[in-house]
């Protein structure tokens, strides 16, 4: 896949407010400076689509992009604020946790570990949640560039180690850097393969 055009659309802070579920949609989280922006970024090959900010919780809204008019990319919030109030981080899960149970358009959603830490509870739990609520899901490690190939490997190592304690079957799993550009045709492949094995959507 090599994306044309993208464009944004809308930011939205409950999923009833999102555009019609006419397409497929795949979204994308992470915790705070996971580096989901510049994923994003690196994906659609726009440098300022998404807004990069060193800044923990600038994602406060579901945003939507269009993608080649055929299909939405999801920008989430990300989880594991540590400078908001816990009013906001309330409000935020429930904003997600509705989206991703209740968007019958939602493909599959990208979650980002940052390739340079063990497991964190943060990250787990999540998933684990997405798991025990039969949300699709694949695993985007980021930041591969900052350090070794054998390091970026033992990451992953771990992390499968941890979901195969948890299911039989583990779930895609890919390794990128934005700065570097690694790993932008697995992710765009694995998603035309789920636009493409998806049904048809109707609103």
């Amino acid at each position: 896949m090599t994306i044309k055009n993208a464009q944004f659309i809308t930011s939205s802070s409950h999923h009833t407010q999102c555009p019609a579920p006419d397409k497929p949609e795949i979204a994308f989280i992470g915790r705070s400076n996971v580096g989901k922006s510049s994923l994003i970024n690196m994906l659609t090959g726009r440098k300022k689509l998404a807004k990069v900010s060193s800044k923990p919780g600038k994602t406060q809204l579901i945003n939507h992009f269009l993608i080649d008019n055929q299909w939405y990319l999801v920008d989430l919030p990300g989880y594991g604020w540590a400078k908001v109030s816990k009013s906001d981080r309330s409000k935020w899960g429930e904003m997600i946790h509705d989206y991703l149970l209740e968007r019958k358009n939602l493909l599959t959603i990208f979650v980002l570990i940052d390739s340079r830490l063990p497991p964190q509870p943060v990250d787990t739990e999540f998933i684990e949640w997405l798991g025990e609520n039969g949300v699709p899901f694949a695993l985007v490690f980021t930041k591969a560039d900052k350090q070794s190939h054998n390091k970026n490997q033992s990451s992953i190592a771990r992390y499968r180690k941890y979901l195969k304690n948890q299911w039989e079957v583990v779930g895609p799993i890919f390794l990128t850097s934005s700065a570097a550009g690694d790993g932008k045709e697995d992710v765009l492949n694995y998603i035309a393969h789920c636009i493409d094995i998806s049904p048809e959507i109707s609103s």
